[in-house]
């Protein structure tokens, strides 16, 4: 992959909680299996590394709901669940980020609660303010969460890159699916790749 300039380029880790990549989280029947085979909380780990090594900023994206649940509107399956289980309340332990990538002090945590990120939030906002054109996905999962605050980051204007081993949806043929669809509209790239990027001194690009 061409460059990345750290300084207009996010590393933005959608969705790692214990309900959704934790061993007991509501989600777990559905992810659990996925993350564990692809070593997906290993590769984010290094992936945040690699961001933070070149000061890159570093996004958390987090979906929690108000205890009573009268924040969620159920138009979804997946919200349904939500619903069902009684997960993801705001306050709960496994609402958080897992302790291997909790967050510094210096990065930005976005919680939402639609299925993308963008909506009904102020993270385009904060994007611009920053000064960032380039934003790098991972997380889970990659054809829900991470694919649909990908495509809306492309319609607003943002550079894309996945970084296709640091995801992981229910099945392996629903991750490959989505990165066949989002090969698209973004630069399906890997951990190593992107740490490469991040860090290659480019003349003239970089201050």
């Amino acid at each position: 992959m061409t460059e990345l300039d750290p300084r207009t380029t996010a590393v933005v880790a959608v969705h790692c909680q214990g309900d959704i990549v934790g061993p007991t989280g509501a989600f777990a029947d559905f992810f659990h299996q996925q993350v564990t085979v692809r070593h997906v909380i290993d590769q984010i780990a290094a992936l945040i590394a690699a961001a933070r090594t070149a000061a890159a900023t570093v996004v958390y994206t987090r979906v929690a709901w108000k205890p009573d649940f009268s924040d969620l509107e159920v138009n979804s399956p997946l919200l349904g669940i939500v619903a069902q289980s009684g997960c993801l309340k705001e306050g709960s332990e496994l609402a958080e980020i897992v302790e291997p990538l909790a967050p510094h002090g210096d990065d930005i945590v976005l919680t939402h609660q639609r299925i993308g990120a963008f909506a009904r939030t102020d993270l385009d906002t904060v994007l611009r303010e920053k000064g960032i054109t380039t934003l790098v996905f991972a997380g889970v999962a990659t054809n829900a969460s991470v694919e649909g605050t990908a495509r809306v980051a492309s319609d607003l204007g943002y550079r894309v890159v996945i970084v296709e081993d640091a995801c992981s949806a229910a099945t392996p043929a629903a991750h490959h699916a989505s990165i066949d669809s989002l090969g698209l509209l973004a630069e399906i790239s890997t951990v190593d790749e992107v740490r490469t990027a991040l860090t290659a001194t480019v003349t003239g690009t970089r201050a």
